[in-house]
């Protein structure tokens, strides 16, 4: 666990005496979940189910918000269990999916979603010409319902090939009146109506949080910093906390706490567990 600085440590200690009224937001993909080649095999840490039932203790709520959807999100991290455990002890889990455009939580087990944006079907035609003339037809192309994702991981030189697709995408997304977001060799396209940040103003008024930690990896989690700090700035205490890797450190600026991915962001879930149990 490395504080960005001084003023790092000074919000970790508030947060732990704040432990007992705050929310613990976590993104999923590079922060719970190690990233891989297949997405649709991006399982939870196995160490992460412990750690969660055991922090639900000593906080108000713990929040999932991340860009895949909520169904995924449930089955490749057997939130529902997670959510069960939790129960026991009287705490409930929170799903926001997609950024926050779908939700789900332990104790209402359906899945509230919008709409898919009405452009997107127009996207999904284009796209195979457009990846074609791009030379990435092999790019993997992942459905989520209210968005797409053209992740490039598997394809040679897969930042080059993500940085050739940025521009076209983006043209294409705008003529439909879509939004783009770049991620870990992955460009996703989705309404620009939700993210994470609404998620996380979300959260924290429903359950009239006096604290907020937030972990995350990538640039679709800017946004949920950014929330994070204006509560900050309402007098809440506050941690953002960066997973970093080798291959993703764009928010390593943004943080007040720097760890080594999914390992990291449990093991600092485990120290504020104990802080705020002493």
């Amino acid at each position: 666990m490395e504080f960005v600085s001084p003023a790092g440590e000074q919000r970790y200690a508030a947060l732990v005496r704040a432990a007992a009224e705050s929310v613990i937001g976590l993104d999923m993909d590079g922060t719970l979940s190690p990233i891989v080649e297949d997405p649709t095999q991006a399982r939870i840490h196995p160490d992460a189910r412990d750690v969660l039932v055991d922090l639900s203790r000593q906080v108000r709520t713990i929040a999932i918000i991340t860009g895949r959807p909520a169904r995924q999100a449930l089955a490749l991290g057997a939130l529902d269990e997670i959510g069960d455990a939790m129960g026991e002890a009287g705490k409930e889990l929170h799903v926001f999916g997609q950024y926050g455009n779908e939700r789900w939580s332990s104790t209402n087990r359906r899945i509230v979603s919008p709409r898919p944006p009405a452009g997107l079907g127009s996207f999904l035609r284009e796209l195979p010409a457009l990846l074609r003339h791009a030379g990435a037809e092999d790019a993997y192309v992942e459905e989520k319902g209210l968005a797409v994702a053209v992740h490039t991981r598997r394809l040679d030189d897969s930042r080059a090939a993500a940085l050739r697709l940025e521009g076209p995408l983006g043209d294409l997304a705008a003529r439909n009146g879509l939004g783009v977001e770049p991620g870990r060799n992955v460009i996703e396209i989705r309404s620009p109506a939700t993210h994470k940040g609404d998620a996380v103003r979300t959260i924290a008024s429903e359950t009239e949080a006096g604290g907020f930690l937030f972990a995350g990896d990538d640039l679709g989690d800017v946004e949920a910093f950014t929330a994070v700090g204006d509560l900050a700035g309402d007098g809440l205490a506050t941690l953002t906390v960066c997973s970093s890797s080798d291959e993703q450190g764009a928010l390593r600026h943004l943080a007040d706490v720097v760890v080594p991915g999914p390992d990291g962001v449990l093991d600092l879930l485990r120290h504020l567990t104990d802080d705020a149990r002493a």
